[in-house]
């Protein structure tokens, strides 16, 4: 009953090496890329506004929408999305790598 009184500790800015430490990795790396495009167009546009790059940004449309309503409405849900699959692709990337190191060091 020794294994009741362990105390498991966790700490995801300082993850274990292995697996944990290239999950958090890509977590950090897909949560950087979604900030950048879900905040950083909208940030560019309240920062131009007044300026002719504002106005140009607002005037501007792609497939008879303006640009700005369709990178909230188009664009921002498929960038989720291939966000997903990227992250799915490498974390089996990740699990393939490290299950096979497991395998050989028990040969």
């Amino acid at each position: 009953m020794s294994h009741q009184n362990q105390r498991y500790q966790v700490n995801l800015f300082r993850p274990k090496k292995g697996h944990m430490r290239d999950e958090v990795l890509i977590i950090v790396a897909l949560l950087f890329g979604w900030a950048i495009c879900t905040f950083g167009f909208q940030i560019l546009l309240a920062v131009s506004q007044g300026s002719g790059a504002g106005d140009i940004l607002t005037r501007l449309t792609l497939f008879g929408l303006p640009l700005h309503f369709f990178f909230t409405g188009q664009f921002l849900p498929l960038w989720f999305i291939f966000l997903c699959i990227i992250f799915n692709l490498y974390i089996d990337r990740i699990s393939q790598y490290h299950s096979r190191r497991r395998d050989r060091s028990y040969e």
